[in-house]
């Protein structure tokens, strides 16, 4: 009692308690539902099956989730979004830059940049299905500019454009957050760097590639490893504007079809198991591959 009055025993106490709570937290809101997961997936069951009547199906949930046609290959529409979002970081990585130099007004551009991230994406989704739907916004602006209408595609239902439009809603919603970012990790940046470097003769594009861009290694790093995995789980756009119809379903959209619709729990847990494990590999490789882009960057 005598240390738990003392300052370090109070201090212990605090500390304790801090880290307590958080992992408490952690494993009941997420370890074990996910351990919880797991074990579904190797049953054939529903949400209502009682636990002595799910029938125990070894790896024939992960078996289906690379045979069956609704699954594994939807998650081939992540590529789509994967090409959006590295389009979107490279234009966020441009914009940020000279943004960063100084530009008239420049902090009016950021704000409405930015607007979109601030939106809910539920909210986003409404909006661009009125915005491409067939005689409104978008076919009423290309008509005003001397293009017949009669000759454009149906950007939801045409399926050699309609995952691209929904790529575009995803990029105009990410894109100011990811420039917003930028610009902040570019601002950390000694100036006296760059300052050396123009009286060495370095122009913009060589004070790019060797002062900002190794400078602001970490943040690059962590935008494309948030980007890709969020292009691999995939789920607002297509589940809000399309439904996933006409060849818009995601991984995360069937995955939810499965589970709450036909109710095979079982089958949607393993599609969830490998996704996670999906995600882990490309973050792994992802990493690798900036550990050795900016091997020198330390020099």
């Amino acid at each position: 009692m005598k240390w738990l009055k003392s300052r370090k025993g109070q201090q212990a106490v605090i500390i304790l308690s801090f880290i307590t709570v958080p992992l408490l937290l952690l494993v009941i809101f997420t370890y074990l539902p996910f351990a919880q997961m797991v074990q579904f997936s190797f049953y054939k069951m529903k949400y209502l099956t009682p636990p002595d009547k799910r029938v125990f199906v070894g790896l024939r949930n992960y078996i289906d989730v690379f045979t069956r046609d609704d699954c594994f290959k939807a998650l081939k529409l992540s590529f789509y979004y994967c090409a959006g979002a590295l389009f979107q970081l490279a234009l966020a990585l441009f914009l940020a830059t000279i943004l960063s130099f100084g530009a008239k007004g420049g902090n009016v551009f950021k704000g409405m940049m930015f607007f979109p991230y601030l939106i809910s994406g539920i909210a986003i989704g409404f909006i661009f299905k009125f915005f491409y739907t067939r005689g409104f916004v978008l076919d009423s602006i290309l008509g005003i500019v001397g293009i017949d209408v009669d000759s454009l595609p149906y950007w939801l239902k045409d399926q050699k454009v309609n995952n691209w439009s929904l790529v575009a809603t995803s990029v105009w919603r990410y894109f100011g957050q990811n420039m917003v970012l930028f610009i902040g990790a570019i601002m950390s940046v000694d100036a006296e760097l760059y300052e050396a470097a123009a009286l060495d003769g370095a122009n913009r594009f060589q004070q790019f590639f060797h002062i900002i861009l190794p400078g602001i290694k970490t943040i690059v790093t962590l935008n494309v490893i948030l980007s890709i995995t969020g292009s691999l789980s995939a789920f607002e756009p297509p589940f809000v504007i399309t439904g996933g119809a006409n060849g818009t379903g995601t991984y995360f959209v069937i995955m939810n079809e499965i589970a709450h619709v036909t109710q095979k729990v079982g089958l949607a847990s393993a599609m969830a198991v490998v996704l996670l494990v999906i995600i882990f590999i490309v973050t792994i490789l992802q990493k690798l591959f900036f550990k050795y882009v900016f091997r020198e960057a330390d020099t």
